[in-house]
Parts: C-alpha cells; structure tokens; sequence
C-alpha cells in the first residue's frame, strides 16, 4: 500500500508551504508522465478518453495538471498499466535525499 509520504505529503495542504514541497512541486508533473506514458504506449487520446470514461477534452485537461486526484490517478494507472504512485514515492524519496 501508499505511504503517507507519497500521497499525504503531496495532497495535503498544511505540507504546501514547505521548501521541500516547493521543490517537489516545481520540478514533478503527473499529466506530462501520463501523455508521456500514452504515447510510449502509442494510444491516441481517444483510446485514453474511452478508457477512464471521459471525453477528450478532459484528457487534454489531464495533461496539463500537476497533480490529479487519487481516485483518478488509480484508474489511469490500471488503464495504463503504470503505477503512477510509485513515481510519485520515487520522485518524494530523491527530493527527501537531495532537498537543495
């Protein structure tokens, strides 16, 4: 299961106005990985939009956020076969390590 680091740290509003949050903020974005990862896959945003029972304006949407809720991160990552999560523990661990 998630830790709390990884969900909690970053959808948590009291963590917002920490330096590490900043940073984690600044450099991590969730919709360039899923775009990414669609088209590694070589999917066309229908398929996507069909796939998480949505429309393509949404998934456009989707790829210009930072972060997505976790109901709809789950169902992208079961979608595309990607633990999103674990990039999100990935990317919180290095920061952790090298906060600067």
């Amino acid at each position: 299961m998630l830790s709390f680091g990884a969900v909690g740290f970053l959808f948590c509003g009291k963590f917002k106005s920490t330096k590490l949050f900043r940073k984690m903020t600044e450099e991590f974005h969730l919709g360039h990985l899923i775009r990414e990862e669609l088209d590694r896959q070589n999917l066309t945003v229908v398929w996507f939009a069909e796939a998480i029972n949505s429309d393509r304006s949404n998934c456009y949407d989707i790829f210009e956020r930072k972060f997505i809720n976790l109901e709809l991160l789950e169902r992208i990552s079961k979608v595309l076969k990607r633990n999103f999560f674990k990039d999100l523990a990935e990317y919180e661990e290095s920061v952790v390590k090298n906060p600067t």
